[in-house]
């Protein structure tokens, strides 16, 4: 299942307050309710071992926090693109600033999603890395300054031109969409009044108090774009 719209995406990373198999699951079924209510595209990206358990439980969709250039059979260890799709998997985060990978890698993974008709959601630090990654075509690139993720700091405040930059040097060949600091809907907005089409996010919801409650505030911020 390809993302078809506007995705806020929820990195579960390997928080403890999201690792076990209860609090994935409960995150994931604050996510689902939230994305009924107010049609809104929520993405779940939890940690890998979970993967197929949210896909069984849940009709959002729902990634891979990560994908490796193996092929299926004797590659023990590794976390092929196959097997994600078979676990329920609508596509993969590639490159994130947590895991970086060689630039023929993301090439490579770029095209294999793609065969597969899953959605590629590559990672770019600055402009000039969107503009070189473009060249693949993913379905979606997301711009995170390593600076600010996990700061509080919003992206989309401490340096709105990194997100219209970015947007420019894509060319319109992928879809743009940010992280990195977000917590607030005033941080989702200014995002989406600035051009992303949508929202990379982790510790902003992670460690909220309310998991419902924060994840409805950032989605009233993506009801504004329009498709």
């Amino acid at each position: 299942m390809k993302l078809l719209n506007r995705p806020l995406i929820i990195n579960f990373k390997n928080y403890g307050e999201a690792s076990s198999a209860e609090k994935t699951l409960e995150l994931a079924r604050a996510a689902q309710e939230v994305a009924r209510k107010l049609e809104v595209e929520v993405v779940l990206a939890p940690p890998q071992p979970s993967l197929a358990l949210v896909c069984k439980n849940v009709d959002i969709p729902v990634i891979s926090q990560h994908v490796d250039d193996a092929q299926e059979g004797s590659t023990t260890g590794f976390f092929v693109p196959e097997i994600a799709k078979s676990y329920g998997a609508s596509g993969s985060l590639i490159n994130h600033s947590e895991h970086r990978i060689e630039i023929g890698v993301i090439a490579s993974l770029a095209k294999k999603l793609r065969a597969l008709k899953m959605t590629s959601i590559v990672c770019a630090r600055t402009p000039d890395e969107v503009t070189r990654i473009s060249e693949m075509e993913p379905d979606f690139i997301a711009i995170e300054p390593p600076e600010l993720i996990g700061s509080g700091r919003a992206v989309s405040k401490e340096n709105p031109a990194i997100i219209t930059d970015s947007i420019k040097a894509a060319g319109g060949k992928s879809k743009v969409i940010c992280g990195a600091g977000i917590t607030d809907r005033d941080d989702v907005a200014k995002a989406v009044e600035l051009g992303s089409y949508g929202i990379l996010v982790a510790s902003g919801i992670i460690k909220a108090k309310s998991w419902p409650d924060k994840i409805a505030e950032l989605a009233q911020g993506m009801k504004k774009i329009s498709s």
